[in-house]
């Protein structure tokens, strides 16, 4: 199995705009409105609150390493002329405080006056810092050489403040006699990031090995566009300077905000279980486990979560001690499971410690549920795609656990319908599917399941 790399985003740089910027929209309205006018927390809410959605619906904070100065700026006015409306809005709603709109007009100018400073002021400190310290870079090759791929590579060489280091690029020129497997083990030798294809140079059959090597070793694909159909995905479309760019899987949770959000209903969900139901519940599992058998109350294992990175596992031990715990499976009316467990097994009480798992950051409340480590080195060889399950971290429950492929794996219909709800999660993630996904798992857990043996 490869070695995976860790940590391919920035992933505080866009909260951390959100708080700078907060910090001088309720600042500067403390100086411009709280004189005895404004009650500063209604305020604080509503002006937060309309900056937030507004800067979503309007992408004021998709700001990448290649995006133009001139895109930056054209995002800035635009927030600028939406965000003033906004301010008129709430000062004529509010009439009785007398505002006045000379103030209003003050007031928001000095906002995105600093506001564009401090932006600018990030992206190039960002630049800065790839060219001077080499830092906050991504490794890179490009599949086909031809005039787009080789203005692709002057870019790359020629920007290096964008963060790129172009490791090579390879000639698809004699397509019959291109080894892609001396690629690819390039790729891994060499830690490569990202792998830029252009679909012109390539046949259809090159294209479909490069995304199932990309897929499973966790390597990012993007494409150079041209006339020639390629795949009826939902593709994302990004300039690098005047180069078009397709990026073939949109992850919703690679977005900083998504993460934060996630990241904040992990905290708060798992918090409030491990307060109001495991404080009391433990203590009473803990009992009834020792009762029936020696051994310790809760199970350790190690699995696979984020980027393939190793994590410990927690549950309520619902086994006698074995040595085929941490290789085997539980199946169908298993000897090694004790009476306690099979109770705890069929309401899912013993997944409950992973909520500590949550509250640590190695999971999620829900996300593709993770596998013993021996199991994800087996599906990694023999069933495509598997690996895009660890784009995101795992989850106490998921979309293919509601969807009837919970427990034994049987045969390998049941893997492989697992790693395509995962998948489809990973590409359709929002907070609302979220919340369904646990209503759902609720239920099933009060109805009880079939295979939550």
């Amino acid at each position: 199995m490869s070695t995976f790399k860790q940590g391919r985003y920035s992933g505080y740089l866009r909260p951390i705009s959100y708080l700078i910027d907060l910090s001088i929209v309720n600042g500067l309205a403390v100086f411009y409105f709280f004189k005895n006018i404004i009650d500063p927390n209604v305020f604080i809410v509503v002006i937060s609150l309309s900056w937030v959605i507004l800067s979503i619906s309007s992408k004021f904070y998709d700001v990448y390493r290649y995006t133009r100065e001139v895109t930056i700026l054209s995002l800035i006015i635009r927030q600028l002329v939406l965000f003033f409306l906004i301010m008129l809005a709430f000062s004529g709603y509010n009439n009785e405080l007398n505002i006045k709109p000379k103030l209003v007009v003050s007031y928001t100018f000095t906002v995105f006056l600093l506001v564009t400073i401090f932006k600018f002021a990030i992206y190039y400190l960002l630049q800065k810092y790839r060219t001077a310290f080499g830092g906050n870079y991504r490794k890179t090759v490009i599949f086909g050489v031809n005039k787009k791929t080789l203005a692709l590579e002057n870019f790359f060489n020629k920007n290096p403040e964008y963060g790129y280091v172009h490791k090579r690029t390879f000639s698809f020129k004699e397509k019959k006699e291109v080894s892609l497997e001396k690629y690819f083990n390039f790729i891994l030798e060499e830690g490569v990031d990202e792998i830029y294809c252009s679909i012109s140079e390539l046949t259809n059959n090159q294209i479909g090995e490069v995304i199932d090597f990309a897929d499973n070793n966790l390597k990012i694909l993007k494409f150079l566009p041209d006339n020639k159909e390629i795949y009826s995905k939902k593709l994302k479309y990004e300039y690098y300077d005047y180069i078009p760019i397709l990026s073939l899987r949109n992850i919703p949770l690679e977005d900083s905000i998504n993460m934060v959000v996630k990241r904040i209903f992990d905290i708060v969900f798992s918090g409030l279980v491990i307060i109001f139901i495991l404080s009391w519940l433990t203590p009473i599992i803990a009992i009834l486990i020792k009762l029936e058998s020696r051994g310790p109350v809760f199970f350790k294992q190690s699995r696979n979560g984020f980027n393939y990175t190793e994590f410990d596992c927690y549950k309520f031990r619902s086994m006698m001690p074995n040595k085929d715990a941490h290789l085997q499976q539980a199946t169908k009316n298993d000897m090694r499971v004790t009476k306690v467990g099979r109770f705890i097994r069929k309401t899912s009480i013993d997944e409950l410690p992973q909520f500590f798992n949550v509250l640590f950051g190695d999971m999620s409340v829900v996300g593709p549920r993770p596998h013993m480590v021996s199991h994800t080195d087996m599906y990694a060889k023999k069933v495509d795609k598997f690996m895009v399950r660890h784009f995101v971290k795992p989850g106490i429950t998921g979309l293919a656990q509601i969807s009837g492929f919970r427990g034994e794996v049987e045969t390998d219909k049941d893997i492989i319908g697992r790693v395509k709800y995962d998948i489809f999660y990973i590409e359709n993630w929002s907070i609302f599917l979220d919340l369904k996904i646990i209503f759902k798992t609720f239920m099933n857990a009060v109805q009880g399941e079939e295979k939550a043996y």
